[in-house]
């Protein structure tokens, strides 16, 4: 529980920022090299690369070095771990009281 708890920390720590969302909302439509992602983004190339480092980090996205490029894709299942908590306080299906509380404070 408590990875769990961590990967999902980190997970929304990651997507909190916007030009990272905009980078995973790219690589949505499939895989990009870092230079391709930065294209949109008013910032240098160092710090797209700082910020992919973030999205690999806690799982989001997945690189590999194809000859000088660094391809990133989207890694589906550090997104449905986000996606199922979000369902189920969609559902009401949070824990009962005593269990939300306990599972707050780890």
């Amino acid at each position: 529980m408590l990875d769990e708890t961590i990967d999902l920390d980190r997970t929304f720590q990651a997507l909190a920022d916007k030009s990272r969302r905009c980078m995973v909302e790219r690589l949505t439509l499939g895989p990009a090299s870092v230079s391709e992602l930065a294209e949109p983004l008013a910032m240098s190339l160092a710090a797209v690369v700082q910020h992919v480092q973030v999205l690999e980090a806690c799982g989001v996205v997945k690189t590999e070095k194809v000859g000088r490029t660094r391809m990133c894709q989207i890694e589906p299942a550090a997104m449905s771990a986000a996606e199922m908590w979000i369902a189920d306080r969609r559902r009401g299906g949070a824990p009962a009281w005593t269990d939300w509380a306990t599972s707050c404070m780890t």
